[in-house]
């Protein structure tokens, strides 16, 4: 990561932590009431083909889903309560991903970090898109976020998210991913950080 990128990195995810605290206590207040504890969950992702790290998020799932493992699909969507749903939609749940950010575990803007299990599977590939630090958002997330959702929508149990994902979703993420790293700006990480902001209030 650049020293130009890092900066951009920090002064923004800091003047982000200072706006968005008072939702972040907001949301965790909702969440005690309507769902209870625990609050967050720690997710093991890559943040290089051979360095993991714990990424943060609020939970948005049963106590015990996660022991499952791989990606959330329609199996594990229909777990979700209404809250969590609304967590997801807003992209609210990745508020506490900042500390990520500021801890240099993540970028605001790269490839969204993987699991082990496919950067293991899929060395070659993941060696490329892990080039670039993992991000909160990036072209991937924005172009592909939706449809992913729909292709995992019609999966009913683990095995057939992770075959869905492995199929459709690993080589179509990694293209854009790889598109992003040998083409990424400033002016372009800002304009994918806008972009991200005012997604979920648009509709369709």
């Amino acid at each position: 990561m650049s020293f130009e990128k890092r900066s951009f990195d920090l002064m923004l995810s800091s003047l982000l932590v200072l706006v968005l605290f008072p939702v972040l206590l907001v949301v965790l207040v909702a969440l005690v009431i309507s769902e209870g504890r625990p609050l967050f969950y720690v997710s093991e992702r890559m943040r290089s083909p051979d360095r993991a790290f714990g990424l943060i998020k609020l939970r948005t799932m049963p106590i015990g889903a996660d022991q499952v493992g791989g990606v959330t699909g329609g199996d594990k969507q229909r777990e979700m309560s209404r809250m969590h749903r609304l967590l997801r939609r807003s992209r609210a749940d990745e508020i506490p991903q900042l500390w990520n950010v500021l801890r240099g575990d993540m970028s605001l803007v790269g490839p969204r970090p993987p699991l082990r299990r496919y950067v293991e599977d899929y060395p070659d590939l993941y060696n490329a898109v892990l080039a670039s630090r993992p991000g909160i958002t990036g072209l991937a997330s924005l172009m592909f976020h939706a449809y992913e959702e729909r292709l995992l929508a019609s999966c009913n149990t683990p095995q057939e998210t992770d075959a869905m994902y492995r199929r459709r979703c690993v080589p179509a993420k990694a293209r854009l991913d790889i598109i992003y790293a040998h083409n990424r700006t400033l002016c372009w990480d800002l304009a994918l950080i806008l972009r991200t902001a005012v997604k979920p209030f648009q509709r369709g």
